[in-house]
Formats: structure tokens, sequence, C-alpha cells
């Protein structure tokens, strides 16, 4: 059976992570939760919104709540303030918090602690008080300030100069600063058992950073031993159950300096998802003490982010109507996968699947031989050919339906008929 799994805030960048790594297991239902209403309403299937925001006094009465009503077997916090909040309540929820034990939620939300329990066992940035830097020369800059509390690049900024100081000050009274590292930046995404035993370690370079995120990374094969060893030594300091990562800059002497240490995932970490490390569901089995190894397959992999579109339709239909030439069958030699997947989505759905088609190419073959070559003709309830005289307007005999084509034309006459929803071959996103 199933375990119901509550993943909180749903439309954080990690809880994003989240769905797309797990949502296809055998093993775990994912339900979405969210105080506001963001991307997670789009994605997730499972869906609980009003839930208050961790600042509200009701939250944790509210979320054992929704815990209860809603047989789950434990929470994926997905942000850092939550992680800690929820950790540290893991008795009073009466279920799994999938996180490392609380003491080190606690390490890792503030930077300074931090880098007070690993000063003595990794190379941490020298660290300059607000005070001596009141008074400092010029020579003193340029150094990096960032709030204590805090991820991304939020409050992040390179100072310069004195005046820079006061402004990183009067925005961001709890930052702190420290000496400017120079080298290139790196994500170091690992993974440890409940038991305390690393089992992953890998270093990914930032190459491209927007917002705080890593939106095109790649793995780091130079070198890749020194990252490991450096996750060792933090892995002997702070006891990590399940995905945790760290971020380190190269010094002027290109010495590995850490920057911070997360008791999450990463939200790029899904670069090496695409080569068999699912951090999520390890997370999962690992929290439930199921044993978890490691399979990594060896190959190259580049993975750039980009701003991705989910929509709702107020639409419901029992039929497709749908073109073949230029629509399915794209420059008369590829098979529109995009579009393919959408059909398959109705096929899952019982929604009736009815296609209508002048093709006549003699070169090509008929239709059906099409069809049985492209590998495709059973995805359709109906296969109505049309001679090329006739018009598909005149074969929609279910206005409970809408109408995919290519052609403006045959869109605009049907919509303008029978007044039901067109598509063209850019709107398939949309459905």
């Amino acid at each position: 059976m199933k375990k119901n799994i509550l993943v909180f805030p749903c439309g954080s960048e990690i809880a994003l992570e989240v769905y797309r790594a797990v949502n296809h297991s055998t093993h775990f239902n994912l339900i979405g939760g969210s105080s506001v209403d963001d991307h997670g309403k789009f994605v997730f299937e499972n869906y609980i919104d009003g839930i208050p925001f961790i600042t509200d006094p009701t939250f944790l009465e509210k979320i054992k709540q929704v815990i209860r009503d809603n047989n789950i077997d434990a929470v994926y916090p997905a942000m850092d303030a939550v992680i800690e909040l929820l950790k540290s309540n893991e008795d009073f929820l009466g279920c799994k918090v999938i996180s490392s034990p609380v003491e080190t939620t606690k390490i890792c939300l503030s930077k300074s602690e931090t880098y007070k329990v690993l000063e003595s066992v990794v190379k941490t940035p020298k660290i300059f008080s607000a005070k001596d830097l009141m008074h400092a020369e010029k020579s003193a800059f340029p150094v990096f300030a960032k709030p204590d509390i805090g991820y991304g690049s939020r409050g992040a900024k390179k100072i310069v100069s004195i005046e820079d100081f006061k402004t990183q000050l009067e925005l961001f009274p709890s930052s702190i600063f420290t000496e400017f590292l120079p080298g290139k930046e790196y994500t170091v995404d690992c993974f440890s058992s409940h038991n305390g035993e690393l089992l992953f370690a890998a270093a990914r370079e930032r190459s491209r950073i927007m917002n705080g995120i890593s939106v095109n990374t790649k793995p780091v094969k130079e070198n890749a031993e020194e990252f490991v060893e450096f996750a060792k030594k933090i892995n002997s300091a702070i006891k990590f159950n399940g995905a945790w990562f760290y971020q380190v800059k190269r010094d002027a002497n290109g010495k590995l300096t850490l920057l911070e240490v997360a008791s999450r995932f990463g939200g790029s970490s899904s670069l090496f998802r695409a080569q068999g490390i699912n951090f999520a569901l390890m997370s999962l089995f690992d929290a439930f003490e199921i044993p978890v190894s490691i399979l990594r397959n060896n190959y190259d992999v580049v993975m750039d982010r980009a701003l991705d579109n989910k929509y709702q339709l107020n639409i419901s239909y029992s039929e497709v109507f749908v073109d073949f030439d230029d629509c399915i069958y794209l420059e008369k030699q590829f098979v529109n996968d995009a579009l393919m997947a959408y059909l398959y989505r109705c096929v899952n759905k019982g929604i009736k699947i009815t296609l209508l088609s002048r093709h006549d190419d003699v070169k090509l073959g008929k239709l059906d031989e099409l069809l049985d070559k492209l590998r495709i003709r059973q995805v359709f309830d109906r296969i109505i050919h049309l001679d090329p005289s006739q018009k598909k307007i005149d074969f929609i005999d279910n206005t409970d339906s809408i109408f995919i084509d290519d052609s403006f034309a045959e869109r605009k006459a049907i919509a303008n008929k029978f007044n039901i929803p067109v598509f063209s071959l850019d709107m398939i996103e949309a459905l």
C-alpha cells in the first residue's frame, strides 16, 4: 500500500523536484500542500490549500489536522525554515518529517553556526565583524555579504566600499561579512544513510545562476575526489539523514572554501537524477529505513533550466477530432510526440479520439498503412479518410468535443458552426 506524503510548501523549487522525482513511484502517493495559490496548484493532482503560513500561531495545529484528516505518513518539507520548524515538532505532528535530525537542521539554517561547527573540520571563510568594517580602510574591501539565515542569492552581494557596507546593513541587518572568494563556485550533492554512511557525493559546476538557482549545471570531472573528501569531513562532524548538499568556492589560492551546508537536496540536483541518482526518492526510502544503493550511469549530462508553463482550462469534452498531415505527422517524416503524449492522456481518461484526414500521398503510402508503419493506429477510436473534395466540418458529429488542426481556415469554420474549442499545434501545451 502506498504511503501518503505531504509536500509542503508544494510550490517551491524543491517541492516541484520532489514531484518530478517521486510522482511515478509505486511506493508513495504525493499530496501537495500550500499557504498560497502558486505553481504547486497546477502540478500536484492531489492538492490542499489554505494551510497557514509557518509564522501563523495556528500553523502547527492546522497542519497536524491536515496530517490526521489525510492519513499522512510523512511530511516532506520543501523550504529551509519549514524543515527546521517541522522537524523540531515531529513528535507533536505524529508522523515522520523527511529531514536530517533537528540538531542538523538548526546548524544548517544559520551560516555563522555552520562555520562555528566546521571551522576546524574544513576551510571556512574568514569573517569580519560589522564593527571592524565600519571603520575599515578602503584596502579592506571587497568583502562578501549575505544574511546569516537565508537561501539562494537573497541579500547576497559583493561589498566594494564603506557606502556599500552601510547600505547592506540597512537592508539586511542580520548580514555576515566574509572574505571575498574569486574562484569558481560549486554545489556538491550528497546522500547519507540514516546510519551515517556517506553513500554519494558529486560536484557540479554552477555555470549560470539566476535568482540564486543554478540554471545551467554539469558534473565536475577534474579533481572529483577533492569534493568527496570535503564531503566526508562534513559528514563526520554533522549527522545527516538522506539528501544534503554543500556549496564551495575557490579562494585566491585555489583552495576550496565553504559557503554553506543545507540539510536538503539542491534545486538543481536533478542533474544527477538524469544519471540515476534520485535524491528525493532515496530520502523517502531512507526515512522509512528501506535500504538504498547507488547506481549512477556513466554518461555525460548538462542540465539547463528555464521557466515552464502549466495551464488549467475550464473545458470538458468526451471526444477529440484531430488532423493527421502537418499535425500528427510533421514534414512527412516525424511523429509529433508532444501531440501524441496528449492523445495518450486522452486514452487514459477514456476520451474518444477520431482522426480526420485527407492524406493521399502515394509515395508515403495509404493512410492505414502509414499509421501502421508509424505504430500509432491503435490510438484512434475512429479513422475517417476524407476525399480531397470533402470538408472536415461535415464530419463533426459530436459537439461535446474539441478540434485540433494546423489549418486556421478549418479551425475557424468549425468554431463558428459548432462553438467548440479549437486548437492549433502551438496550443497543445495548454491541453
